[in-house]
């Protein structure tokens, strides 16, 4: 929000179904997941997600969701590196988003996977934070990049104090940590400037742009620079 500029894309996946159209996410990831399809599908994610964002011209971060299945696979490690490495994406550029069930298995074992990928040089943020087994003690056993606010806390700003309250609640704890905050499901006027007046660093949501194909990524960036050169 400091600068008004875009700095990072999420990846988001469809399932383009023959006769049912584009089906969401929620539809399909937990029969993936139940299935074990998920740690194929979200190994195609990352080489994708790396690839396109190698191409930008701008260099924007990417972000990718690991499911907890995902990141249980003993491949994980071995598929993030080899994807970055191939698409030629410098690591830094690659933020990873994991919610906090994934960090309720073996303790020990995922916080080394975290501390690996961190050292390999990718930002590690921690997704929806507040719906879930919310606990401090997560952000003080690993330093993540990023918190991320859901849009649940986001949607009720200006009715439900109980809200705002929370949002304040965890972006100075942000702040205090040196992490970054990032509000989803941002739609609004209101909700920008209330967000902004809480100390949020980063927003996305309908506001800025619904889910668009990658080939329109250009053309996104390009408008950004011209607004802010006009500004």
């Amino acid at each position: 929000m400091s600068t008004q500029g875009i700095v990072a894309f999420e990846a988001l996946i469809r399932w383009e179904h023959p006769l049912r159209g584009l089906i969401p996410p929620l539809k399909f990831i937990p029969l993936a997941e139940e299935t074990g399809l998920i740690i194929p599908i979200g190994e195609w994610v990352l080489r994708q997600a790396c690839s396109d964002a190698a191409k930008w011209s701008k260099p924007v971060r990417v972000a990718v969701n690991l499911s907890p299945v995902q990141f249980n696979s003993p491949r994980l490690l071995e598929s993030i590196f080899a994807a970055v490495r191939s698409s030629g994406l410098s690591p830094k550029r690659l933020e990873l988003e994991i919610t906090e069930s994934v960090l309720l298995n073996d303790n020990d074992a995922t916080l080394a996977k975290l501390h690996e990928l961190r050292d390999f040089g990718a930002r590690i943020s921690m997704d929806d934070f507040g719906t879930g087994y919310s606990s401090l003690s997560y952000l003080r056993s690993f330093p993540f990049d990023k918190i991320k606010i859901d849009r649940s806390f986001v949607k009720e700003l200006g009715d439900e104090k109980e809200s705002l309250a929370i949002i304040r609640a965890v972006t100075g704890l942000g702040s205090s940590l040196g992490m970054a905050t990032t509000a989803e499901g941002v739609e609004t006027d209101e909700q920008i400037e209330l967000l902004r007046r809480e100390g949020c660093s980063e927003m996305q949501g309908y506001y800025f742009s619904p889910p668009r194909p990658s080939a329109e990524v250009e053309r996104m960036l390009a408008k950004a620079s011209d607004e802010s050169a006009v500004a």
